[in-house]
């Protein structure tokens, strides 16, 4: 069986040199964070329509210049903007789906899911603080798993990244040191550690590299069965990352329309919450009268057609109030 990146490689081929016959195109660009999702949306909305989706996974800072820049029909971005930069560009923003961004690892010997740390020790080993899996602080974590005095490489983003951004908000609420040296955003000067461009280059550097440490969104973790780590979350829980630990993580959202939506899920409060949770989010330029319908058609037809594959993917689809609200958020702006 082809894995899900494999046939959305596929896809991506057929969306850019197009299907004969097809009417017309929706084109976006920006987050790779749902890349698999919006990709598998796409082949099944043409399927059902004859539109094609174009849509380029470039990083979320791409996704928010081309829309800034009026060269696409929607962009994509994992770190909402904020109200008043959005008045300021004349955008408007809505949640698309939610997921979790994962660490993984690559530790020959070790099970998915053996190693647990807290938010203490991940902040320690991204600082560059922690540099051999055997420390003793891992290991007072561990007793049980085999840890070897293997040096750690980190492997980080290399692009402006919604995914990096959504990573560093969590650790900037958990580790008062990464707030200070560091920071949160969508770039940000890392301690330590190479760069791979998209969820696709940090996988594909953690396949490779043994004793690394990366951060991908859960889907790019499991189509390259990456090793993934359970991490305490607010409640003080040890939690691994699935479909109902980013659903209880969801479940804490108050996504206000007023604000277009803005609204982080990072350390959510649930008893069982992923604690690197996130919205990914859809902007669209206000006086685009002609394809702001056409993309909102598009992604209304996923909220009503698209759960199954969501779910099929590890993303959570948007609860149904959430997605009403979305559609009177639509309607306020004449797009619906």
């Amino acid at each position: 069986m082809k894995t899900i990146l494999t046939l959305v490689a596929a896809i991506t081929l057929i969306f850019s040199f197009g299907i004969a016959g097809a009417a017309e195109t929706l084109n976006g660009a920006g987050a790779s964070f749902p890349y698999p999702v919006y990709s598998a949306w796409g082949y099944e909305y043409n399927k059902a329509t004859g539109i094609r989706l174009n849509y380029q996974s470039i990083g979320s800072g791409g996704g928010v210049r081309q829309i800034i820049n009026r060269t696409v029909d929607f962009g994509a971005s994992d770190a909402p903007l904020k109200p008043e930069k959005l008045e300021k560009e004349n955008l408007m923003q809505f949640p698309a789906v939610i997921g979790g961004v994962v660490p993984v690892v690559n530790l020959p010997g070790i099970e998915p899911g053996a190693i647990k740390l807290t938010s203490n020790a991940l902040c320690k080993v991204l600082l560059g603080d922690i540099t051999y899996w055997d420390n003793k602080i891992i290991k007072k974590l561990n007793p049980d798993v085999p840890l070897k005095h293997k040096k750690i490489t980190v492997v980080r983003r290399s692009d402006g990244s919604g995914t990096t951004a959504i990573f560093t908000t969590y650790l900037s609420q958990v580790c008062p040191e990464w707030k200070e040296k560091v920071g949160a955003g969508k770039a940000v000067k890392w301690p330590v550690g190479i760069g791979g461009k998209g969820n696709e280059g940090v996988a594909n550097y953690v396949q490779k590299v043994k004793n690394s440490i990366g951060y991908v969104e859960f889907a790019y973790a499991k189509q390259n069965k990456l090793s993934y780590l359970r991490l305490e979350n607010a409640a003080g829980n040890f939690v691994k990352p699935s479909f109902e630990s980013f659903q209880d993580a969801a479940a804490s959202g108050d996504f206000d329309p007023s604000k277009h939506f803005y609204l982080w899920l990072t350390n959510a409060p649930g008893k069982n919450a992923w604690p690197i949770s996130g919205a990914t989010f859809i902007l669209l330029a206000k006086e685009k009268k002609e394809s702001n319908p056409k993309v909102v058609k598009f992604f209304d037809w996923a909220f009503k057609n698209g759960d199954d594959t969501a779910k099929r993917l590890v993303y959570v689809p948007l609860p149904e109030p959430l997605k009403n609200k979305v559609r009177k958020y639509w309607k306020s702006q004449g797009i619906y």
